[in-house]
């Protein structure tokens, strides 16, 4: 009678570690997925018509920035001079975005004759007022949590 009571024992024990094991490995799995994602908050800045949504096009990587493959986008619509955008869940790294104010929900950003654009436009770090910028202009760093702001031209 008393080794049956040993060994319900022991196997209780043996439960009790595998599952104190498993929930132990399931929560260093969870802090350590959470500590590498980041999130990524974009304020874009002197939007000039509270019409419309803005486009936004975030790019990882200089070969899906240059072939205009975004990997994560949003539309969000206008209702104030600056808004601001939010990706979660991102991992730490270099990225690119492109964005575009569509005024008139067409999806496209509209060029006149000479093919100006006729809608607002940006990029991050604030460059290609006169074009598209280089990947190597308009990359930046994504680590933890980021916020950047994009004025739009």
């Amino acid at each position: 009678m008393l080794t049956t009571f040993m060994k319900k024992t022991a196997k209780f024990i043996s439960t009790v570690i595998v599952f104190t094991s498993i929930a132990s490995l399931s929560t260093l799995f969870l802090i350590s997925h959470s500590a590498s994602a980041a999130e990524l908050k974009i304020n874009v800045k002197e939007i000039s018509e509270n019409k419309g949504h803005l486009m936004v096009a975030l790019f990882s990587g200089k070969e899906s920035y240059t072939k205009g493959k975004s990997q994560w986008s949003s539309m969000v619509k206008v209702s104030k001079s600056e808004e601001v955008i939010t990706f979660s869940d991102l991992p730490d790294g270099e990225y690119a975005i492109k964005l575009f104010h569509d005024e008139n929900d067409n999806k496209k950003l509209d060029f006149n004759m000479l093919g100006i654009p006729k809608e607002s436009y940006g990029f991050s770090n604030n460059v290609g007022q006169f074009g598209q910028p280089d990947y190597k202009e308009a990359k930046f760093t994504v680590k933890e949590n980021t916020m950047i702001d994009i004025n739009l031209f």
